[in-house]
């Protein structure tokens, strides 16, 4: 009796340990082939991400240059890894870092004129943006940034230095893959169009934002010429409500600016189309437009859906007018939980409010080139 209870009980437990180990492997061969394939697809389908455009996306460039539009002190900076101030316009990442730690390549783009980093790290993504820029030479003269055809002198010279590196064959399959990201155009309006006469005087603005497109279709056509393929653009966000904006609307009770809001759809409209002109004029090109305006819109509209307390004002200083120098540590009223404000300066948004735009643009970006 106490031997058929013995080997009823072994056979139980070999019964056990053989389905808990059949369990076992199933789940690692589940690991492995979810795992696997997803990153073997982003490293196949963009093995890098490489950044034109202006504060939006700068991860660093204007630290180098002889500029006054710098943030490469605190508090900026002050929730980025480490707590270190990058010359980033915000308080943490800005969306290309979002957006290529999604897409597997990277959790930040490192600045292409940051001597901290190499060819090596510029292979798997890179940032030529400058603080201040436009797609108008004229308005990276009003800073004394790096203007857009600049930027594209330096993806000219990455070129060079990752088939050096890389040899042809494999740096051109970089180039041929990788995502391009733009953005840039809101300093064409509010830092140079609606400030200085120069350019009011020769156009509308209507015809200054074809002005402006010309020079983008240009841009885009050489990028293309140089290898590019794959290709997100950003148009203009609700300019108009900036705390900047707000605060000098005076006569507008410091509500949003709804005449630059409105030039920013009439911009937006027109881009679209040059991207679709540009999808069937230059085969293999896969360019979409990565608008951005809705989701801003909407976060400013119904902030605290978003978890947000402050829409108005921004979290240095006053909120109202400070960015770069005059955005001080010291300053006694800068915000202790920048998460509660949409922007972080007058200009710029949160960390918080980059990656909720990151993760809207994503699926988008996801659909077209994953």
């Amino acid at each position: 009796m106490r031997k058929t209870v013995t080997k009823q009980f072994t056979k139980h437990m070999v019964r056990i340990t053989y389905l808990a180990l059949s369990w076992l492997l199933l789940s690692a061969l589940l690991t492995i082939m979810v795992t696997i394939p997803t990153s073997e697809a982003n490293s196949g389908n963009v093995p890098a991400v490489i950044v034109f455009g202006d504060s939006t996306v700068d991860s660093g460039n204007n630290n180098m240059i002889a500029t006054v539009l710098k943030s490469n002190f605190r508090p900026y900076g002050r929730d980025f890894e480490g707590g270190q101030p990058t010359g980033r316009f915000s308080n943490g990442r800005v969306p290309p870092d979002f957006l290529a730690e999604a897409l597997g390549v990277k959790s930040s783009v490192p600045a292409y004129l940051d001597p901290a980093y190499n060819i090596e790290d510029f292979a798997t993504g890179v940032c030529f943006a400058s603080a201040g820029t436009g797609y108008d030479n004229a308005t990276s003269h009003v800073l004394n940034v790096i203007p857009l055809w600049k930027e594209l002198e330096f993806y000219k010279e990455y070129q060079v230095k990752l088939r050096e590196h890389l040899g042809v064959e494999k740096a051109n399959h970089i180039i041929r893959e990788a995502l391009y990201l733009m953005s840039l155009g809101t300093n064409d309006f509010l830092e140079n169009y609606y400030i200085f006469p120069t350019r009011r005087a020769q156009f509308t603005v209507t015809q200054y934002q074809d002005f402006l497109l010309g020079i983008a279709e240009n841009f885009i056509r050489e990028l293309y010429a140089l290898g590019a393929r794959k290709l997100s653009i950003t148009g203009l966000v609700p300019m108009g409500c900036l705390p900047l904006e707000r605060a000098t609307n005076i006569f507008g009770d410091h509500a949003c600016n709804e005449k630059y809001n409105n030039v920013a759809l009439g911009f937006n409209a027109k881009l679209e189309n040059l991207i679709s002109k540009l999808n069937r004029e230059l085969p293999q090109l896969k360019a979409i437009s990565a608008n951005a305006y809705d989701i801003v819109d909407d976060i400013i509209k119904r902030p605290s859906t978003y978890g947000y307390e402050e829409v108005e004002k921004a979290c240095c200083s006053t909120g109202t007018f400070e960015m770069s120098y005059l955005c001080s540590d010291q300053n006694p009223l800068t915000c202790t939980d920048a998460s509660k404000y949409v922007f972080w300066d007058a200009f710029h948004p949160t960390e918080k409010t980059n990656h909720i735009v990151s993760d809207y643009l994503l699926p988008k970006i996801l659909a077209n080139f994953i």
